[in-house]
This record gives structure tokens, sequence and C-alpha cells, in this order.
């Protein structure tokens, strides 16, 4: 099952089951009234059923989706593939080490990466700072927690990173990570059971500059060299979340070095089980 946010035409949030190309709005009159109290709940599956309004149904194509998030936070792990940690690697001049150490280390790298009102959705314009020359996307498959820590979900994240701030100086990650519209999330959340095996989950980015392609690559979960449980356990330690937290787990797709973001360019990652999540890219503020 995939549950998404969506704007009806009172430009009031709701929420809706997709099921092909159509969706089906549930009714949260007397209930739950979020997406995330949906997922807080013991049994998410069975509370959407009896929320399901079966006569207001729409074709999905006629919906404006919203990002999948009420008010969680959004965290990130780093270098959990080998290209991603080649990729930190190369950019990172003398502090290259650091990068090779954190792959093999016990405690993974993890960051804060958004709050809500710095994720974009599906459809809606990432953006590269004002103030970098170097800039990627970093298709990522992204945990949805509910305040318990327990694993309720699955969506798409977009870790927008601007890679020569970072490779500058390592103290410098939350500048080249955390900034307006970094971070792209959805369409849609699918639910556990929905999921492919995870060796199966594959990956794919395609990025568009007018009619051509000017980058495309694939991975799949089985090249992660960290376990889910893994990075929630390290994420849970001496951490609360009461609003819950999506937790992107690190790409193992990274542009070449020669390749940066440009404004225009169209970004589409998609994830099996779940979608395809695709962002305009710009360079200016969009409320």
């Amino acid at each position: 099952m995939k549950l998404a946010r969506y704007r009806l035409p009172s430009y009031e949030p709701a929420v809706g089951v997709v099921d092909g190309d159509r969706l089906t709005r549930l009714n949260l009159s007397g209930g739950p009234s979020t997406l995330a109290a949906i997922l807080e709940a013991d049994d998410p599956l069975a509370l959407v059923e009896s929320l399901v309004d079966r006569p207001q149904v729409t074709p999905l194509a006629n919906v404006s989706l919203l990002p999948p998030i009420d008010a969680q936070e959004v965290w990130a792990a780093g270098v959990t593939y080998k290209c991603s940690r080649a990729a930190r690697m190369e950019e990172s001049g003398p502090a290259a080490s650091y990068y090779d150490r954190v792959y093999a280390a016990e405690r993974p790298e993890l960051f804060m990466k958004a709050t809500p009102h710095r994720v974009v959705g599906h459809g809606q314009p990432i953006r590269i700072r004002t103030d970098s020359k170097w800039n990627v996307p970093e298709p990522e498959l992204t945990l949805v927690l509910n305040s318990r820590l327990r694993l309720v979900g699955f969506t798409i994240g977009n870790d927008v990173s601007s890679r020569d701030i970072e490779g500058d100086n390592p103290l410098y990650l939350p500048q080249a990570k955390i900034y307006n519209q970094s971070a792209g999330i959805g369409p849609w959340i699918t639910l556990p059971d929905a999921m492919p095996p995870r060796k199966e989950i594959g990956i794919r980015l395609v990025i568009r500059r007018g009619n051509a392609v000017a980058f495309e690559g694939h991975t799949s979960i089985a090249e992660m060299a960290r376990s889910f449980e893994e990075l929630i356990d390290w994420l849970g330690r001496d951490n609360s979340f009461p609003n819950g937290v999506m937790l992107m787990t690190g790409t193992g797709i990274v542009p070449e070095s020669d390749f940066t973001l440009q404004a225009g360019d169209v970004v589409h990652i998609t994830i099996d089980g779940i979608g395809t999540l695709s962002n305009g890219v710009g360079t200016g503020y969009t409320s």
C-alpha cells in the first residue's frame, strides 16, 4: 500500500491511498488528522483500510502531491556504499582518510539533513546553493520511522549536496547539506509489506538537461555496507524523535567529478516498490 499527501482544491492537505493511476482519499474526520499520525498506529495498514473513503477516488494525474512529511526531522547516513566512499575521498583532499575510516568503522556517519520546511515533494524544485559551483543529487532509499523508531514505511530521498563546500573542509558538511529546498522526498510512502525483498530493491537515477540525458546510473540495496537495523539503532542512541523521523540511507550513485547540476535540469529517481521522484533544479528560493 502507498500513502500520499496531496492538496485539495481548497488548498487543505489530505491523505490518500495510491493504486496505479488513482488516488482514494482517506476520511480523517474524527480520527488521525495527519499521515504521521496514521504511521504512529500499532497497525497502520488496518487503520488505513478502515479510513478509505471509496466514493472519493481521483485520477492521480489531477492531484497536486505534497511531500509525504508532517513534522518529522530528516536525517541521513553517509558513506554506506563503496562508490560514495571513493567520491568523498576524491573531493576531500587531505581529509580523505576520514571517509575511508568511517566506511569500515563500527559507528556510521549520521547527520541532520532537513526540517520539514526545507523539504520539497514530487514535481517541486530542488535548489542548488548560490555560493557553490559543484552540486549533485544523491538518490537514496529513505526509511520512514515513527516516534518509537519502528520502521513503518519507505520513500525516495534526494540528498542534494554541494561537493565543493564539503570537500573544502569536512566541518562545512552542514552548509553543504542543509539549506532551503535541499531535500527532495516523495512521491509517497510505501508500507513495508508492499516492498520487494531488500536485496532486490534497485535504485535508478536519470538527470535530463533539455532533451538529452546528462547523466544516468543504477545501484541496488544489495550494495549497502550497513543494514537498515544498524542505522536505526545508531540513530536512536541517546536521541528521541517525538514526531518521527525519516532517514536517508546513503547513495550508491555518484556522477563523475566533472558533472554539476545546472538550473533547468530535471532529476528523476526511481526505486523499486515505490515509484519515481522527479524534481526540477533551480537556484532561487521558492517559499
